[in-house]
């Protein structure tokens, strides 16, 4: 499968040209049984993309989870994360969050993407896409009183802010960056926002990891005690560290995806969803 354009017309569809070669490992869920495509969705008078997957014969408001990207964007990848929860009876939403700063398949290096896209896309605006993502669910058949939020690299990080909002249950980042330089458009990082949790992450890193170090995942643990006694939610978070995984070894298009951390870091998510209050 080759990459292909991803705007505002064609989300979700190929792979980010930075990412390729595309690995054979690459999983395909099929659309039955569920509805999923290109949907916009009003952040004020901006009109944002995002790929939204749901059941295709549900009954009642659905749980709601958000899907949060790595700096490629909403690609392939990402959109069959949505159907795969589509499929558990999830209402799935994966914003586009980078489309204002512009499309990441025009660059073709990661460098270049962090320079000329995730750098231009600060953390309150990210956080204010999140929020009218909800709102769209809610008004689109999602129930707003269970919330998950689940992101990869990147949105691993967005994960573990995403949990300060009041709306969301339960987070789970993977192998998302803890610690980093403040910026103006990040002033925060996870670290530092232990004692503002308002709900549980589950962090899941690799020990291969060559971009996130294992001290930085134990300050982030530290942090979480720290806070611990007067947050519940700091309390309740955990952090799962898989020894010989490198860097996303969820993403199965890449060279990095490792089966058996992947498929224990999925169950470990869809239980986590579970035991607070999502699914």
């Amino acid at each position: 499968m080759k990459a292909s354009a991803i705007g505002a017309t064609g989300i979700g569809i190929g792979f980010v040209a930075a990412s390729e070669p595309v690995m054979a490992a690459a999983i395909e869920t099929d659309f039955k049984g569920i509805k999923a495509g290109e949907q916009m969705i009003p952040v004020g008078s901006f009109q944002m993309p995002a790929y939204v997957s749901r059941p295709e014969n549900a009954k009642g408001s659905l749980p709601v989870v958000i899907v949060i990207s790595e700096i490629f964007g909403v690609h392939e990848y990402i959109a069959d994360i949505t159907r795969r929860f589509a499929k558990l009876g999830y209402l799935a939403i994966a914003p586009e969050k980078f489309i204002r700063a512009g499309d990441p398949n025009s660059y073709g290096t990661v460098a270049e993407i962090q320079k000329n896209i995730v750098a231009k896309t600060p953390d309150a605006q990210v956080i204010n896409d999140l929020q009218a993502a909800l709102v769209w669910a809610g008004k689109n058949g999602g129930d707003l009183k269970r919330v998950g939020v689940t992101g990869f690299c990147w949105g691993g990080r967005i994960t573990w802010l995403s949990a300060t909002l009041p709306q969301v249950r339960a987070g789970v980042a993977w192998y998302g960056r803890l610690i980093g330089e403040k910026t103006e458009g990040n002033p925060r990082h996870p670290v530092e926002i232990a004692a503002d949790l308002k709900a549980p992450v589950l962090g899941l890193y690799g020990g291969a990891d060559t971009g996130i170090s294992l001290e930085s995942v134990e300050q982030m643990r530290s942090a979480l005690a720290q806070a611990a006694p007067k947050n519940p939610a700091a309390k309740a978070s955990m952090i799962e560290v898989y020894p010989d995984a490198p860097h996303a070894f969820h993403a199965d298009y890449r060279p990095t995806y490792r089966e058996g951390p992947a498929k224990d870091g999925w169950e470990k998510c869809l239980a986590w969803f579970k035991k607070n209050g999502v699914a």
